[in-house]
């Protein structure tokens, strides 16, 4: 019988040396194993090193009879790098009511023989009997569960001094809470193996909870206030994340701050304004103390000086436009009702009779132009104080009033308010400055302006922000409060976020008008307070015994902001550049000012 050797085809010997060329390929590709896997891997007795990173793992052996909800917090909010992992395992009901009827009975016979030998009442036994009749009824009425549960960190470091300094951190972090936490000496491997995102338990170290102290071990207890949009306010103290937000997307866009002098409440502002610019806000800001004349100049903006001696003017008598669903009449009127309280602010409060002359008078004033709710207002030129005098003058019982107008007409503060309007509001950023006003005439001249903002706000839909730096002026008159608050009421229907700063925070707080402010602000941020008005703040924000002592031992630039329901620890951090524009520090300013004269020397020089 012949044998014949088969050969094989050209086209399958092609194939053939394919696959082999593909098999060899392969092995010379990197696995996923290969791309995770580290360099090197040594373990010793009390830690692992991994690549040149020393690691060093832990387990929680024992816990406290109480234990508060937040235990874990400084642990996870500690600055080191750090694996933590958690194993619950449940036990059937069935089971653990077998032992702890067993348990039962081993303490209530161990309790019944130390009262027959007349022993001293253990209270440690007595304890341990309630605690476990009570779980006993708990988990038969299925109000609670059982489980095991096994917790495990792992911390890593650059060198061994580093390793040993965050293990010490976290023991005596632990042990102030009455919790043992152990070295998993001679099963690094294992414990490291454990904190691994594999879930595997090699070093089985568990401890028997049922649902209510288990519930304390959610680790996620900082609270977060980090959004894909808005600007960033500051870092919060809790967790080091950032705080991003944006105060638009509210159920209203207002804001108060809160901080004695010195705390860094403008600085604050200043900061929220200028990131807000950057995002197409347009911003108006009420200054009482040329603050921010600075960032005015720095970003471009429109800095308005208000005082008798400037060319700024307001008219209080100037009318909006009219919007969709408004009349002339509603219009006229809302006018009338607003220079009814300029009028009380101006002349001391007026009694009913008188105002009932002046509401008259004001009605007439403008008749007096021909402009009546039956007119059209385009192209109409308002009246001015001195028309309104000249109309209380011819009144009978207005002669009175008349005579205390003039003081604003022809007296001491003639001018600033009986002169047309010529203020340009085109621009991002307007700042009206009254700082050399009058102190008397400080609360007139905001409510006047404040009045021509709100005129101007209501005439056209943008998105804006109106800063009142000082508010505690506009607290003090019940007009001008009461104004303050309609405003702030009102504001989110045009688009507008009305910030309200103090430092007076009790003229604040205590004026019938200034909580309804602050509840109708969905933003709060609260830096260092004084001990004087701490507990008022406290009674107004619901805040706890830690948060008081917070804002008590603050640095310059930390507090708590709220959003809404939310709030946290908050630390304002600005960039280098931003600060040299927004710095409110008096020292720094002056640094500031002479770089700035000796740049401008320079240039001089250059050009001769």
């Amino acid at each position: 019988m012949a044998l014949f050797k088969n050969k094989s085809s050209p086209r399958q010997e092609t194939q053939r040396k394919m696959l082999e060329a593909e098999r060899q390929f392969r092995q010379g590709l990197n696995t996923l194993r290969d791309l995770i896997a580290p360099s090197a891997f040594r373990v010793n007795s009390n830690n692992v090193e991994i690549s040149g990173k020393l690691a060093r793992s832990f387990f929680v052996l024992s816990y406290p009879r109480f234990i508060s909800v937040d235990w874990l917090a400084p642990i996870i909010s500690l600055d080191a790098t750090m694996d933590m992992s958690m194993f619950i395992y449940p036990m059937g009901t069935e089971d653990v009511m077998k032992k702890l009827r067993n348990k039962v009975g081993q303490l209530e016979s161990t309790i019944s023989m130390n009262q027959q030998r007349g022993n001293v009442r253990d209270p440690m036994l007595e304890t341990a009997y309630q605690d476990v009749e009570a779980l006993r009824n708990r988990l038969q009425q299925g109000t609670e569960k059982y489980f095991r549960f096994s917790l495990y960190f792992t911390i890593y470091a650059d060198n061994q001094k580093d390793l040993d300094q965050i293990s010490s951190t976290i023991e005596s972090l632990l042990g102030s809470k009455l919790i043992i936490a152990k070295q998993s000496i001679l099963q690094m491997e294992q414990g490291f193996n454990s904190t691994l995102p594999l879930g595997n338990d090699e070093l089985a170290v568990a401890t028997n909870m049922n649902t209510e102290p288990l519930s304390t071990t959610f680790p996620f207890v900082s609270t977060e206030l980090t959004s894909n949009d808005g600007i960033l306010y500051g870092i919060n103290r809790h967790n080091n994340s950032l705080i991003l937000f944006d105060r638009f997307q509210m159920e209203n866009a207002n804001s108060v701050c809160f901080a004695k002098s010195g705390a860094g409440k403008s600085y604050a502002i200043k900061l929220e304004i200028l990131r807000s610019l950057m995002l197409g806000s347009e911003v108006i800001v009420i200054d009482p103390e040329n603050e921010y004349k600075h960032l005015s100049d720095a970003v471009g903006g429109s800095f308005l000086n208000v005082s008798l001696n400037s060319n700024s003017r307001v008219n209080p008598f100037d009318l909006p436009k009219s919007i969709e669903g408004e009349n002339n009449e509603d219009i006229l009127r809302a006018s009338v009702v607003n220079l009814l309280g300029l009028m009380n602010l101006m002349l001391g409060r007026l009694n009913p009779t008188e105002e009932a002359i002046m509401d008259r008078a004001i009605w007439e004033t403008y008749a007096k132009k021909d402009i009546t709710p039956a007119s059209s207002f385009n192209n109409i030129e308002p009246p001015l104080m001195q028309d309104l005098v000249d109309v209380l003058g011819g009144m009978v019982g207005g002669e009175s009033l008349a005579q205390r107008l003039t003081k604003y007409t022809e007296g001491t503060f003639s001018g600033i308010f009986n002169q047309p309007t010529n203020i340009n509001m085109d621009n991002q950023l307007v700042v009206f400055s009254v700082r050399d006003l009058e102190e008397a005439l400080r609360p007139i001249a905001i409510y006047i302006i404040l009045n021509f903002i709100w005129n101007m706000v209501r005439s056209e839909l943008k998105k804006r922000i109106l800063v009142i730096d000082e508010a505690w002026w506009m607290m003090q008159r019940e007009d001008s409060a009461k104004f303050l608050f309609g405003m702030a009421k009102r504001a989110r229907k045009y688009y507008l976020g009305v910030t309200t700063i103090t430092q007076d925070v009790s003229d604040f707080l205590q004026s019938p008008y200034g909580k309804p402010i602050v509840t109708n602000s969905s933003i709060q941020l609260l830096l260092k307070q004084s001990p004087a008005a701490i507990d008022l703040i406290a009674q107004t924000f619901f805040l706890t015994e830690g948060e008081k002592y917070l804002l008590l031992e603050s640095d310059v630039g930390e507090g708590i902001f709220f959003a809404g329901l939310k709030h946290v620890a908050i630390k304002i951090i600005a960039s280098y550049m931003e600060d040299q524009i927004i710095t409110t520090d008096p020292k720094r300013a002056l640094e500031i000012e002479q770089a700035k004269k000796e740049l401008q020397a320079v240039n001089e020089n250059d050009n001769a």
